[in-house]
């Protein structure tokens, strides 16, 4: 973690990224590290493949190489962003240029879904009054494989002048930004899969692994729960498995009740008026002692039925599920249990609602 400094280190080498007056934007390109060839195989089909898998090869030696070459930097990032946005309501700008600002934008879409607020700002639009979005309270993340991008400067400029905590992810250190940001993230030595090392493949993957192991080590320093993230993924089949019970479930004024006393005859016009195959049989004090189903009735179909009570022939013990569980874990019980439905009990025993089989299937959870 570097020292926070006065004034605008980044602005001591603005001649480097080409704000030099009369000067235009220069910057020299070191020889690129030329990758081994692929093979040469004999087929163009086998040809594409083994530059896949060189592809891949390559970049994931590049993240096991990350992986072990994070260090206290990286703890003093997340220490940074607690510390910061978390305890005054800011938020995480993220900004990159080119190819670094698609993955600040995927960053910082991944952040904002595990609970720290966060959006991209584009470091051009920025210098022209998008700067305003960066309030105090926040903190920012810029991403630049070089370290030297121009765009940046009047952003990292605008943080020093502010006070606003600046953390960077480049690719070389020293360099303008590392210098002047509080927390500098260095990614190892890495050569590009590119077989002429110039575009941009292993170190755009190794930016973004390094911003999804930020955003992790953020939700589980913050508890950030799976009913949090269902707050952030209400659609989609994501959203659909995080459904809980309470949201499902029918509620009480739906719910077929009837004491142990109660004849079978008022039983059964009970199960058909709320039309989800049972009753529930509950005690003196609400708590849900039994229950009848049509596979109950079946089983005691007889002469006596009509002058037996409820109490006599439902099921004690019955499935049942808390309000507060997941949907998919009611619809897992009723499979293994050859079932229809579990009554959702409060902490108390009493049924607060019900949880139908085809509540399930509706809500697209099978």
């Amino acid at each position: 973690m570097t020292e926070r400094k006065t004034g605008s280190p980044f602005s001591a080498r603005r001649s480097r990224l080409g704000f030099e007056e009369g000067n235009g934007f220069a910057m020299t390109i070191p020889s690129p590290s030329i990758s081994a060839p692929v093979a040469d195989l004999s087929d163009e089909a086998g040809r594409a493949l083994a530059c896949a898998r060189h592809v891949l090869e390559a970049e994931a030696e590049a993240l096991r190489a990350l992986a072990a070459d994070l260090n206290g930097a990286f703890t003093a990032a997340i220490d940074l962003l607690c510390d910061g946005p978390a305890k005054r309501s800011g938020k995480v700008i993220i900004s990159g240029m080119g190819k670094s600002g698609h993955v600040a934008a995927k960053i910082a879409a991944t952040l904002a879904s595990t609970g720290t607020p966060s959006f991209f700002v584009h470091p051009a639009e920025a210098s022209h009054g998008d700067l305003g979005m960066i309030g105090r309270s926040d903190a920012v993340i810029a991403l630049s494989n070089s370290g030297e991008t121009p765009e940046l400067a009047d952003m990292v400029a605008y943080t020093r002048r502010m006070g606003i905590p600046l953390i960077s992810i480049t690719g070389r250190h020293p360099s303008a930004l590392s210098d002047a940001a509080d927390v500098a993230l260095v990614l190892p030595a890495l050569t590009e899969a590119c077989p002429h090392g110039l575009a941009p493949t292993t170190s755009t993957t190794a930016m973004m692994a390094l911003g999804d192991a930020l955003a992790v080590a953020l939700l589980e320093r913050r508890g950030f729960t799976a009913s949090d993230f269902r707050l952030f993924h209400p659609g989609g089949q994501l959203g659909r498995k995080l459904l809980k019970v309470a949201d499902l479930m029918h509620g009480q004024d739906r719910l077929p009740l009837v004491g142990p006393a109660t004849p079978m005859a008022e039983a059964i016009l009970e199960i058909s008026s709320k039309s989800l195959g049972c009753v529930g049989v509950v005690d003196a004090a609400g708590r849900l002692a039994g229950i009848i189903t049509d596979g109950d009735l079946r089983r005691h179909m007889g002469a006596d039925l009509w002058s037996r009570t409820a109490g006599s022939v439902m099921t004690p013990t019955p499935k049942t599920i808390a309000p507060t569980t997941l949907a998919i874990e009611g619809l897992r019980i009723m499979n293994e249990s050859a079932i229809t439905g579990l009554f959702a009990l409060d902490a108390d025993k009493r049924p607060v609602g019900f949880l139908h089989l085809h509540d399930c299937l509706r809500a697209g959870l099978a």
